[in-house]
């Protein structure tokens, strides 16, 4: 294969100095790792280089997978497929050039075609799929996460001296600019996983400051496990972690298909918002009531796998939800206050008191088109004024009601 003029050998260094310096400023600008890959790949091709495969492999803080992949082909030069890894991949990574790179901290270089099958797992799939030459080079990251980059060509020939020169040279710039922008990425999804979209966004934007609050109209969602002392004292606390996330599997998905946002765990209970839509106030309010009553009917069909009915309790207030940094010097919650947020919880106490497993303010049933039932007036602990409390009317029977 003849080398393209670009990869010449007295103009490689061009090419490396042109490619480094838009890594390092461009390509770290764009705060998007496929960006970054697709627009390297791109331009390595129009260099002379014959990339017809990249990806880029990540361990991940994340609470759903430990690792990530993206793959960029030239086939589809538009799509960066990624694909999460689990623990239980961890059979398949040691079987994986990715692995071998990393025991031995230098690059694992692959003619597909003189490669048996069994050396790695890759293989049978880069064959298949028409590629011949595999470059794949270990990529260590400060924070001790080993991760890694690949490339890999249809050319009969392989990838030509200088262009694997080229590559080589290009690897610090671009183990660089992938851990500034992998640090971002994991950042952003650590502050989401932890204190919720909005909060998280408030964190990144740099409200920061004790005391800083910001205010937002919602219909407010507090859910809590009936008689959680009483079952989690008989069983190990290994068995109870997993009784406590069970049971947030029940609440957390239909509040997010609903468009809610779940801003705190506190043991057993949950706070959750529903942000108003302009001035359809009803929107949310509908929203938070078919997600109330879709994570209880979730909740009764647990069973009794931890020894005892599993059972919930959730209360429905419409008002404003305050977010605050709380705390003293350097170690600072960010957390929700207010009347309407304290109002709630305590709406909630009332549900065991009642022995019902929704119940609504008020001010949270004015905004719903549906029929409710008034249950009567009640003093709330913190409150003066009784709260006009209600429960929904013929829309429950999966949680009880008739």
């Amino acid at each position: 294969m003849e080398l393209s003029p670009a990869l010449a050998i007295d103009s490689a260094d061009i090419v490396v100095a042109s490619l480094r310096d838009w890594l390092l400023t461009e390509a770290r600008m764009t705060a998007d790792i496929s960006s970054a890959v697709a627009g390297l790949a791109d331009r390595l091709n129009a260099a002379g280089v014959p990339v017809d495969r990249l990806t880029f492999s990540a361990k991940a803080l994340h609470s759903e997978h430990a690792a990530v992949s993206g793959t960029w082909t030239k086939d589809d030069p538009g799509v960066w497929k990624l694909r999460a890894h689990g623990s239980d991949d961890a059979a398949g990574y040691e079987s994986s050039p990715l692995a071998a790179a990393h025991r031995s901290g230098l690059p694992v270089v692959l003619w597909i075609d003189e490669t048996p099958d069994e050396r790695f797992g890759i293989v049978p799939d880069l064959r298949r799929e028409g590629y011949k030459h595999y470059l794949c080079f270990p990529v260590f990251f400060a924070n001790g996460h080993n991760n890694a980059v690949t490339f890999a060509t249809r050319s009969g020939n392989g990838f030509p001296s200088a262009a694997c020169a080229v590559i080589a040279a290009l690897l610090p710039a671009l183990t660089a600019t992938l851990e500034i922008l992998s640090g971002y990425k994991s950042l952003d999804e650590v502050l989401r996983i932890y204190v919720g979209d909005e909060p998280h966004r408030a964190i990144l934007a740099g409200r920061i400051g004790r005391g800083q609050v910001s205010r937002i109209r919602s219909a407010i969602l507090f859910a809590d496990m009936r008689s959680y002392t009483r079952i989690t004292s008989a069983i190990e606390p290994e068995r109870a972690v997993q009784l406590l996330n069970r049971y947030f599997d029940c609440l957390v998905p239909p509040i997010e298909a609903e468009g809610g946002e779940v801003l705190k765990y506190m043991g057993d209970g949950l706070l959750a918002i529903f942000r108003d839509r302009d001035d359809d106030t009803g929107a949310a309010a509908r929203s938070a009531l078919a997600a109330a009553v879709e994570a209880l009917a979730r909740v009764g069909r647990i069973g009794t796998e931890f020894g005892a009915a599993i059972r919930a309790g959730v209360a429905l207030h419409h008002g404003e939800a305050a977010y605050g940094n709380v705390g003293s010097g350097a170690r600072l919650d960010f957390t929700v206050v207010g009347r309407d947020v304290n109002l709630t919880s305590r709406l909630a106490q009332l549900n065991k008191v009642l022995d019902e497993p929704l119940l609504m303010s008020r001010a949270f049933s004015d905004h719903l088109r549906e029929n409710t039932v008034h249950l009567g007036a009640f003093r709330l602990d913190g409150f003066e004024q009784e709260i006009e409390v209600y429960r929904p009317q013929g829309i429950c029977r999966s949680i009880g009601y008739i």
